[in-house]
């Protein structure tokens, strides 16, 4: 059983929620409320009580002073690719002399770099090399996470990949949700008319027998996966239990979102090419529109267009897109700072959009996403700070003091 621990003199208790708080929208995701002088109470891996703090009633277990420090949800990462083998840095400086995504995957670089790595490794050496980034990520707040497959592009390195992301759920604090991702690229030596054959009839049952998949994902983009194509293998792992997320319009309007929103998909994520049309499709839907703001800069892309979607009434969700190629960092905290700068996003709607919103798409509401008693004792204390627009104000610094996941302390 864990120990209760009781945080008292809190400056602030930030995403204070009561039971059955959705996902906000539109105007209401610069509403973001915090309860002032305040104390939590966190008791067998849940939230146990909360209040002002002349409601104290009592000193539970380890107590902690927060004099001067904001006390947030944890953060939840809808989106990474977070088992990799290896890093890409040789094609950061290839980008840095000109050469765009498209130029480095067709010289054999990109995603297929990553698989021919990933598998020469076994699943014992790859899980010890992602198991470090489990940790790195927990460290910056981050205490849920989705992890995709797709650096495998073959039957036993796509299982390699999710035993390990099922792995690093069991074996660190991290809560886990894994995406099948088969359809990322499609490996050399066949044609993608067979490959997706592949995926579908042999890759699918193999990862669905293992219970190794939560939902499926596939990379609608121009020279990987057409929207047909990409409706057909979402609709295949429909059948396996799987609902569908949607890689949609990062290197241009690749018809991702209209696939999102036919197949009933929970996000569509990157958008850093969104017109006016599909935004306006997405309303009225309950797909998650997801940027990934790291992304957008690595790759020196557009920003998505967070402040068109708030005014048309969407939801805005924020995720890092960890990954070797194209996001290699899974630090929140970062993206809370590019997603207020480069998306023009306040710092209430951005905390809404890391926390909230990204529970909500990977249907963790019940759990995660807000301070809300009987959910997960998991929540970032941070440093002293004057208010909570100085986390994302002061970029690249680790404004973060200590890390709570399902009632322990990280650091």
């Amino acid at each position: 059983m864990d120990a209760a621990i009781t945080l008292v003199n809190l400056k602030g208790l930030v995403q204070v929620r009561e039971v059955g708080q959705g996902r906000v929208a539109g105007g209401s995701m610069s509403e973001l409320p915090i309860v002032p002088d305040a104390f939590l109470i966190l008791d067998e891996g849940h939230i146990r009580d909360f209040g002002p703090m002349p409601s104290l009633p009592e000193q539970r277990g380890q107590v902690i002073d927060c004099s001067g420090r904001f006390v947030f949800p944890g953060w939840v990462d809808s989106h990474t690719h977070l088992v990799f083998a290896r890093s890409r840095e040789d094609e950061f400086v290839m980008k840095i002399e000109g050469a765009t995504y498209q130029q480095i995957a067709a010289a054999g670089g990109g995603i297929l770099n990553s698989a021919r790595a990933l598998a020469s490794m076994s699943e014992d050496e790859l899980f010890e090399v992602s198991v470090k980034r489990a940790w790195e990520i927990l460290r910056t707040g981050t205490v849920a996470v989705e992890i995709k497959s797709g650096y495998g592009l073959a039957v036993q390195d796509e299982l390699k990949m999710l035993r390990v992301a099922r792995r690093i759920g069991r074996e660190t604090p991290l809560i886990v949700k894994t995406t099948f991702l088969g359809a990322h690229a499609v490996p050399a030596g066949t044609t993608k008319a067979a490959y997706i054959d592949l995926v579908i009839n042999d890759m699918m049952p193999a990862i669905a027998r293992e219970g190794l998949a939560d939902y499926v994902d596939v990379f609608c983009e121009n020279g990987f996966f057409s929207p047909e194509e990409s409706v057909r293998i979402l609709e295949a792992g429909k059948k396996h239990g799987w609902r569908p997320r949607v890689h949609a319009n990062q290197l241009g309007h690749s018809g991702g979102v209209n696939v999102g929103i036919q197949t009933g998909a929970a996000s569509v994520d990157h958008l850093e090419h969104l017109n006016d049309d599909e935004i306006n499709q997405l309303g009225g839907t309950d797909v998650m529109p997801t940027a990934l703001p790291g992304a957008a800069f690595f790759l020196n892309l557009p920003y998505p267009p967070a402040r068109r979607m708030i005014q048309a009434g969407l939801p805005v969700a924020i995720a890092t897109d960890y990954n070797p190629g194209s996001a290699p960092s899974g630090n929140m905290l970062m993206n809370q700072s590019l997603a207020c700068i480069g998306m023009r996003m306040t710092p209430a709607e951005v905390f809404n959009a890391c926390t909230l919103n990204t529970a909500a798409s990977l249907n963790m509401l019940d759990t995660h996403g807000s301070i809300t008693r009987g959910k997960a004792a998991s929540v970032i204390i941070s440093k002293p700070m004057p208010s909570i627009a100085f986390g994302p104000y002061s970029f690249g610094s680790h404004w973060i003091e200590h890390v709570i996941a399902d009632g322990k302390i990280i650091q």
